[in-house]
């Protein structure tokens, strides 16, 4: 399956942005999908995680409650719902893939994803 991630642009503080993934390939109902996000010279952290099953979401503490991640399997997308966006989200967003859930988000690390897409730029300014 390849990624390839869209819908970043340049948004005020407390404004609100949508990503999406769009994958082509076979594979797409049997992989849990997640976005990560790196920072200028940051490394990249993971944001957020759905489950192939739809019954599980994981988040990074400092998104809760602001960032939605969801997907669509008939459609082959994961989107992101990022709202009351802050500067400190600026980043260069990748939506990923892997074969097995993980359950914590401390283990979900740059080193567990399987399938990368391109990133796309989120610039929020203050």
């Amino acid at each position: 399956v390849q990624l390839q991630a869209s819908g970043g642009g340049m948004v005020q503080a407390g404004g609100s942005l949508t990503l999406s993934c769009t994958a082509s390939g076979p594979g797409f109902s049997t992989y849990n999908w997640a976005w990560f996000r790196q920072a200028p010279g940051k490394e990249r952290e993971f944001v957020a995680a759905i489950r192939e099953s739809q019954s599980r979401t994981l988040y990074l503490d400092s998104v809760k409650g602001r960032f939605t991640i969801s997907r669509d399997s008939a459609k082959k997308v994961v989107s992101l719902q990022m709202n009351s966006l802050k500067f400190e989200d600026t980043a260069v967003y990748y939506c990923a893939a892997r074969d097995n859930w993980i359950v914590g988000v401390s283990s979900w690390s740059s080193s567990a994803v399987e399938i990368w897409g391109k990133g796309t730029q989120v610039t929020v300014s203050s």
